[in-house]
């Protein structure tokens, strides 16, 4: 079941009211922010226990089953760009999706990282659908998880997981 631990900023931006705290794995908690990145929205979520972010844009206020389908199909994509076995990313999509959740943020550490993904991405020209931006900011952001890259910590965790 995945978890997504919105912001206040983007509860209210998608009117919405969060349940009471959700507890599951950390693999599937997803923190959430809305953010302006070149005069335009965007979402930046980031797992709890790898610190891997997924950029999103293209959503408008109160557009939540929108916003959860686009960062379905992102992850999928994401992860299948970055070499995971589709196997892998199957099941984890699959479990995830069994029930969605919305909850309020609960980690510092995870909106500091948050913060940090968001100064960098204002360095970036545009948030493109190739995934390279995503792909260097998976490569960025190390110090929370022992100076590892995000993207080799979510891959470890998922093979953990199912294999």
């Amino acid at each position: 079941m995945f978890v997504l631990r919105f912001t206040q900023t983007l509860l209210k931006d998608m009117k919405i009211t969060p349940a009471e705290d959700a507890h599951g794995p950390s693999l599937f908690s997803w923190h959430a922010n809305i953010t302006k990145l070149n005069n335009r929205k965007h979402i930046i979520f980031v797992n709890d226990s790898s610190r891997l972010s997924v950029i999103i844009d293209g959503i408008r206020t109160a557009q939540l089953p929108k916003l959860i389908g686009i960062f379905s199909t992102t992850l999928l994509e994401y992860l299948k760009s970055e070499g995971i076995e589709s196997k892998l990313i199957d099941t984890y999509m699959k479990d995830g999706q069994e029930k969605i959740t919305i909850c309020k943020t609960n980690d510092r550490s995870v909106l500091g990282t948050m913060k940090e993904i968001t100064l960098f991405s204002t360095s970036i020209d545009r948030i493109d659908r190739n995934y390279e931006s995503m792909k260097w900011l998976n490569r960025v952001i190390r110090k929370p998880i022992n100076y590892n890259e995000p993207i080799n910590v979510f891959k470890d965790e998922i093979e953990k997981s199912y294999l």
